[in-house]
């Protein structure tokens, strides 16, 4: 994943200058012929514009948008007493690859999180039922739970998955406000990076002005 993240960088980086470095003797020869109609230079947005957010600045935020409006909710969660059978079938319901889990109450005090691979390596693998085993028996609990905040960046959840060897991350802002996997981030970057080729695609063929 480490590879990944450098990969993506320095993509990016190598398509902006090969693709700019194309076409910087059009751009000087279109300025000229501007230059000369209107006797003036004005000043225009910047065809690569701040209206896309570049890699380094997309945020968790911008992944749960992604994931529609429904983001965050009881489909999410289950309780520390709930046994694991529930909790499975929860998953498989929303095809879901994790839940937080959450202390007796009204209140979302998170106790932990339980994910496929709790169920794998602690109930396929040990032989125990599901059905009479708790959740809070097999889950990762709070102490070890890895969580980021809407305002984290992209690369930095991507490289906190990469080092803690986690696929899913609760997103916490005070409250619970979502949860993100690898695959969304993943997925997020390779829609950031298609559009960014886009509109320098667009931008060489005069599109932009």
């Amino acid at each position: 994943m480490q590879g990944l993240i450098r990969g993506l960088r320095s993509c990016q980086e190598t398509v902006k200058l090969s693709i700019l470095k194309n076409s910087l003797g059009r751009i000087s020869i279109e300025g000229k012929n501007m230059f000369s109609r209107f006797g003036c230079v004005t000043s225009s947005p910047s065809p690569l514009g701040t209206q896309e957010k570049g890699l380094e600045n997309m945020t968790v935020a911008d992944v749960l948008m992604t994931k529609g409006e429904e983001k965050v909710g009881s489909w999410l969660w289950c309780r520390i007493n709930d046994n694991v059978d529930d909790a499975m079938k929860n998953m498989a319901e929303y095809n879901i690859g994790s839940l937080l889990v959450l202390k007796p109450g009204e209140q979302q005090h998170i106790a932990g999180i339980i994910t496929e691979r709790d169920y794998l390596r602690k109930i396929i693998g040990q032989g125990r039922s599901p059905k009479y085993t708790r959740v809070g028996e097999i889950m990762t609990k709070e102490n070890k739970l890895i969580t980021v905040t809407s305002d984290t960046s992209i690369l930095q959840a991507m490289q906190l998955m990469t080092d803690n060897h986690i696929r899913h991350v609760p997103v916490i802002d005070g409250k619970i406000v979502g949860m993100v996997s690898i695959v969304d981030v993943v997925r997020a970057v390779v829609e950031q990076q298609e559009g960014e080729l886009k509109r320098l695609n667009e931008f060489i063929r005069g599109e932009y002005y």
